[in-house]
């Protein structure tokens, strides 16, 4: 008498087939995401509130070493050939913003530095891309720079003159501060030209011309 197994066989032919094809067929494996799009920049929590602390220190320590240096070993106004004629020394004491805009409102420029250091230092704990982690360091360690300056030299706290001393020809006479808040804010600007967010999650193109389009069909409306 035939088992009940070779009657469903005999009765349904393809069922072999199908069981073996279900036996062979395994779990796809939950999607991850692609290391190669639009979230390939994003780094874990804690990862860029670090890296742009360090990049703020490093920016600090490098300032007021270099101001240190100079304040020691040159007299106000002296100049000192590095590549001449391209690069010098040139120690001043600058009153107002970077490359010297603003000599006469230094309470103004220490207020806003706090401002700016401060919302900085908030958004240090937002941040997920590294990249924008640097960027915001170097403007951090920048304003921080300077405003140490503002705060704690001559002639009085919170208006204090900022040692400046690299000069170029034809140029304004800058100092590291200032150096690293340009470097910062060029490489937000081109972060932001990449479409590149503080989360570290990039826009895709064709998201970025649908999104315009879109907003280009609004306007003609």
């Amino acid at each position: 008498m035939a088992s009940d197994s070779t009657r469903n066989a005999r009765l349904h032919p393809d069922s072999r087939r199908y069981s073996h094809h279900e036996s062979t067929m395994t779990p796809s494996s939950p999607q991850t995401p692609d290391s190669t799009g639009p979230g390939r920049g994003r780094a874990r929590r804690g990862v860029p509130a670090f890296i742009m602390l360090a990049a703020a220190a490093a920016a600090v320590v490098l300032d007021q070493l270099t101001k240190f240096w100079v304040v020691r070993t040159m007299t106000e106004g002296q100049v000192t050939d590095v590549l001449p004629p391209v690069l010098r020394w040139h120690f001043i004491r600058n009153p107002g913003a970077a490359f010297s805009i603003g000599t006469d409102y230094t309470w103004v420029f220490t207020i806003i530095m706090v401002l700016v250091s401060g919302f900085l230092i908030y958004l240090m704990f937002r941040v997920r891309s590294l990249a924008w982690a640097t960027a915001l360091g170097l403007v951090l360690g920048g304003a921080l720079g300077n405003l140490t300056d503002r705060l704690f030299r001559e002639p009085s706290f919170g208006q204090g003159h900022v040692v400046d001393f690299i000069a170029f020809p034809n140029f304004a006479i800058f100092n590291i501060a200032d150096s690293c808040v340009v470097c910062g804010v060029i490489l937000v600007c081109l972060l932001t030209l990449r479409g590149i967010g503080m989360d570290g999650v990039r826009i895709p193109s064709g998201k970025t011309d649908s999104a315009q389009q879109q907003n280009d069909d609004e306007a003609t409306r």
